[in-house]
């Protein structure tokens, strides 16, 4: 039974599927995860303002695309680092900015993620299992809203994916130098959202401390060797950042003291796992607490608030690690089979332990990480059980996957239980049908097995690309269960949320600030209006003390000297900006007693040049 689940030679047990059929399949797969990604993909206008606006002034300064900066003019970064903005904003440098440019990178991203999951996966156990783990990472709701949406958490799981080939490649010949690309891939993978990209390194490196066809000896070797491959990846940046003389950066946004390694050892780093975040921040009740991962617990990936985003597949998943663990429990060390579960195994355990117990700042999309893992997974426990289904226990494991990814994708469905019931029941009487003829030994049932399997995500996938998201905390879904709350950050605050496509700058507005010729054409006290004024009006504009409101950029000292040396059009008040930190007082007091006020919409605006 053992030798069923041993992927040393993954096509021993039947004939190698031809390429003529495999090939066009992946072509398949791939153009419908690119229409799933792109499709009407402008119908969420800006998606998230603050990280297009970064995109924009990326666009605009070369300083700013370096540092993610939030304004061309250089006062202050977005709190996350920049890696995801240096794709974003070559991209707009190339084909203009525009909605689509801010969006679509990460749309790209995802085919790429789905491309390389497949081919992770056919290394080790064939192309049918490939094909299954794309096709499940595609349709995985949070999948679908991060992969349509700019946030970080694209190009995070792209190279997250890349270091899992990296190492599987690693395995085949213990070769360092595969394991030291991984360890690149996930150093930059640190660029895009800092130590969230650590949570893969422990199954990174057991398979391969496990399965490396080499010495004990070497094997460390190799992982020092991959480790220094990782701090010298993520630390130039750091390293850069804190050299670079601070008056001719902008001031690193989020951090208690101007400094990246700082956020990412607080705010980016520990403060997410173990609580105190930024100053302000709160975490409410009800739905605001849906939009923050809902309670801690080890059930919080099932709850109301991760559970429709991540989990549809997570049980089917469990029970097919283990099962696939057992049955390989006696094969060689260097079993490929029994290597790619305990990589993916632990890659699901360590993300979802993590996202499952953290008390600090958490939000549902978190979950896109463990997204991947999950895919592999069902995948590789699928096409070997489908393989071993000969023998009666490895049969009823098949099943009893196939009955968990059904019923708890009805019962997912049933928590919308308005939103098309025909699918849910569909769902059901499929698994019951299937798992059945699992059990019994019926023939050419592996299609509908799959389907089966996937017919849930993919039904709640398809309502997710087809619902507009905006804002900061976006959820998946259709739309009458998708729209969170209005306040977050970034990724994560107290801020009032405006609207993503700009909408609140008003035309007069945007109409005043496109006639100033200073380096900005306003400064607000909030980095969320700031970003929807600069969007409207194409300049740059000031989001004083950064996402929070309380960080010290600009000082009142540095703002009244921009104000003598008129580089600042307007100060504007109003409006929905109040950010948790309150913003900074002493600026909007100095200049209500010194300049005098007009009204233009909803705005108090003051003419400082």
């Amino acid at each position: 039974m053992t030798a069923t689940l041993t992927a040393t030679s993954p096509h021993a047990a039947e004939p190698r599927p031809s390429r003529n059929w495999t090939t066009p399949a992946l072509v398949v797969l791939l153009a419908g995860t690119a229409a799933l990604y792109l499709w009407n993909i402008t119908d969420s206008g800006w998606g998230n303002s603050y990280y297009s606006a970064a995109t924009q002034a990326g666009a605009q300064s070369w300083t700013a695309w370096l540092f993610g900066g939030l304004d061309a003019g250089g006062v202050i970064t977005v709190d996350k680092p920049p890696a995801a903005l240096w794709v974003s904003g070559l991209f707009a440098r190339v084909f203009g900015f525009s909605g689509w440019t801010a969006l679509a990178p990460q749309a790209i991203e995802g085919v790429l993620a789905v491309w390389l999951l497949y081919a992770t996966v056919k290394r080790t156990s064939g192309p049918v299992a490939g094909l299954l783990a794309g096709a499940a990472l595609a349709v995985t709701p949070v999948a679908v809203l991060m992969f349509r949406f700019n946030l970080p958490d694209a190009l995070l799981v792209l190279l997250m994916v890349a270091g899992a080939y990296c190492t599987v490649r690693a395995l085949e010949k213990a070769s360092w130098k595969w394991l030291a690309l991984a360890g690149v891939a996930v150093g930059f993978a640190f660029l895009a959202k800092m130590g969230q990209a650590f949570q893969v390194l422990p199954a990174f490196a057991v398979a391969y401390l496990v399965a490396a066809p080499t010495t004990l000896a070497k094997r460390f070797l190799h992982l020092l060797g991959a480790g220094l491959a990782v701090v010298v990846s993520a630390g130039w940046f750091i390293a850069l950042v804190e050299l670079w003389p601070k008056g001719s950066r902008p001031y690193i946004g989020g951090s208690a003291n101007d400094s990246l390694w700082q956020l990412a050892m607080s705010y980016n780093g520990l403060g997410r796992i173990f609580g105190g975040g930024r100053r302000g921040m709160t975490v409410g009740d009800g739905n605001a607490n849906l939009a923050f991962g809902g309670d801690a617990g080890i059930g919080r990936l099932f709850g109301a608030s991760m559970g429709a985003e991540v989990s549809w597949l997570l049980p089917a998943a469990i029970i097919g690690v283990l099962a696939g663990l057992w049955f390989t429990r006696r094969a060689p060390r260097t079993d490929r089979t029994r290597a790619a579960l305990l990589l993916w195994g632990l890659w699901v355990l360590v993300n979802g332990l993590v996202f499952s117990l953290m008390s600090g700042i958490t939000h549902p999309y978190y979950t896109v990480a463990v997204a991947p893992g999950v895919a592999a997974i069902v995948a590789i426990a699928g096409r070997e059980m489908w393989r071993g289904r000969a023998h009666l226990p490895v049969r009823l494991s098949l099943a009893v996957m196939v009955a968990a990814a059904g019923f708890w994708g009805f019962a997912l469905l049933d928590r919308v239980s308005e939103w098309l019931p025909a699918i849910r029941w569909t769902v059901l009487a499929l698994t019951v049908l299937v798992a059945t003829a699992i059990v019994m030994g019926v023939k050419r049932t592996a299609a509908i097995t799959a389907v089966t399997a996937l017919l849930s995500s993919a039904a709640f996938a398809v309502a997710t690309a087809a619902t507009p998201h905006g804002g900061s905390i976006p959820m998946s879904g259709p739309a009458e269960v998708s729209a969170g709350p209005s306040d977050g950050g970034s990724d994560g605050g107290g801020q009032v949320q405006l609207s993503g496509d700009g909408s609140n700058a008003s035309p007069e507005m945007a109409a005043l600030l496109k006639e100033t010729t200073g380096t900005w054409a306003a400064a607000v006290v909030s980095a969320q209006a700031a970003s929807d004024l600069s969007l409207a009006s194409g300049k740059a504009v000031i989001g004083i003390g950064g996402w929070s409101g309380g960080d010290p950029a600009p000082t009142l000292e540095e703002f009244q000297q921009y104000v003598r040396d008129g580089r600042i059009g307007y100060f504007v008040s109003g409006g929905r900006m109040a950010g948790p930190g309150g913003g900074n007082s002493d600026i909007a007091a100095w200049v209500a007693d010194n300049f005098e006020a007009t009204t233009v919409g909803d705005w108090t605006v003051y003419r400082l040049s």
